[in-house]
Order: C-alpha cells, then structure tokens, then sequence
C-alpha cells in the first residue's frame, strides 16, 4: 500500500475524471491521500473532496505565492475540520523574486513573516507542517529552527537535495519523494536520497505536477508514486514492496489521522 503525501486533487484538470483518477489509483495500491491547501480560494474544494472519499485527508494553508491571500480565521476554520490534518503548503519561494533590490527584500520579509504566522498556528492546533522550499534553504530552516516547528514536525515537501537541510531528519521533520526522482537530471537527489534516514522518507507526486518518467508531459496523478517507490527501491537496494511498507508506515507516524487508512 501507498499513501500520496501530497496531491493536488483539487485542481482543475481531475474537474472531469477525479473518481476515476482515484479508482486507478486504489486499484495500483494507492489508498491513502493528502490534499495541500496553496490558497484559500482551494480550501472549499479540497475539504468537498476530503468528506466525498473514503481515506482522503486535506491540510489547509498559503503557499508563498499567494501570501496576499492570508486569512487565519479563515485557516482556523478549516483547521477544526476532521479531515483537516495539516497545516500547508507553507514556507519560502524566492525563484521569482523582484530584481530591485528593495522590492526583493520586502518580498522575502513578507513571506518569511507568513510562514511564521503558519509555523504559529500548526503549533497552537498540534498539527504537522507540510513545508514548501524552493531557492530558499538556509532562510528556510532558520525560520523553522528559530520558531520551534520541531515541536510538530511536518514534510519537507519535493526535498531538493539540500544536504543542509538534511539535518531536520532530527527534529521531527520527513522527506516528500516525487516524481523529479525519476528524472534523468536528479543525480543530486539519487545520490543524497541513501543518506535520509529510512524511517524519515515518504512519498509524494505533487500531482497533477512533476509527473515520473515514464510519463512526463502528462498529467500527473496519485497511481503515479508507484513508478517513484520503484526508484526508490532500485536506489536503494529493497524490495518495492518493502518500500511502500515503510513509506506508509512512515506517513502514518507523521500524520496521525492517516492511521486508520488500510
């Protein structure tokens, strides 16, 4: 069995084959999954989606790019749901950062501010933190280290290699595996990925982006982390049975509610 960490059902391109998106998926072993909240105007349809399927969980949060959007009574609200277990997608993004000089520093203040509001709340509500870095590793695990989010631990979602970051395998924290594993251009996440500690990694697909080889240029979807515990294994010398064995295991530890998925 398989748990997809980290799928963006929600999204407009599964408007018209979700059910059978997810059939396809049980039926490939696929049976547990997690909807990230980017942005509040996606949070009314990851929770319908949550409540319509049995063993579908949603997180509720603001991706760095759409921090204008951040309303945490809005995020409170959701929060209380029961299907609600996480807070995120949340953290730092400067790959589009203003060139001026001045606009690039209060980008990075803006940002830096919401994800503490963020690290802030999953603490007060006692949920995990599914984390967004992309070009931002050392203000990243600064923030996270100074704000105590190791008292809830969360996801490094998509890791990217950082062996800076990797050290937060001791403070709580697990390592999202996708599709860009699969990629002929991952050598630095296939040489890091024996260093993370086994009891620290889980799956993901980011769906219905950064879709695994062989499917590229497709869309991306949950019965896809097949093709990623694959490489897992072959990199790691174990049985790809083994491998979604430990990964749901692992999944399980980090998001209590996903305990009851079988």
């Amino acid at each position: 069995m398989i748990i997809d960490t980290h799928t963006h059902l929600d999204d407009k391109r599964y408007k018209n084959d979700l059910d059978e998106v997810i059939k396809r998926a049980n039926k490939g072993g696929v049976k547990g999954f997690l909807i990230p909240g980017a942005d509040i105007d996606d949070l009314p349809r990851a929770k319908e989606i949550a409540h319509k399927y049995p063993n579908m969980y949603f997180a509720a949060g603001i991706h760095p790019y759409n921090i204008d959007g951040y309303d945490e009574d809005i995020l409170r609200e959701y929060l209380g749901d029961e299907k609600c277990i996480a807070v995120g997608e949340c953290g730092l993004d400067y790959f589009r950062l203003p060139k001026d000089e001045k606009d690039m520093k209060e980008e990075k203040r803006a940002q830096k501010e919401v994800f503490v509001k963020q690290i802030k709340l999953a603490i007060e509500v006692n949920k995990p933190l599914i984390i967004h870095i992309r070009d931002a590793n050392d203000d990243s695990k600064q923030v996270l280290m100074e704000n105590d989010a190791n008292r809830v631990g969360g996801v490094l979602h998509c890791y990217n290699a950082s062996r800076h970051l990797l050290d937060l395998s001791e403070s709580g924290f697990y390592f999202g595996i996708g599709g860009v594993l699969t990629f002929k251009n991952a050598k630095k996440l296939v040489d890091i990925l024996p260093e993370i500690p086994n009891e620290r990694l889980i799956i993901e697909t980011d769906s219905p982006y950064l879709t695994p080889h062989p499917h590229r240029g497709e869309r991306n979807e949950p019965f896809y982390t097949t093709f990623v515990a694959k490489k897992i294994a072959e990199i790691l010398n174990m049985d790809e049975k083994e491998v979604e064995e430990l990964t749901t295991k692992n999944a399980k530890n980090l998001f209590n509610a996903l305990k009851s998925v079988n």
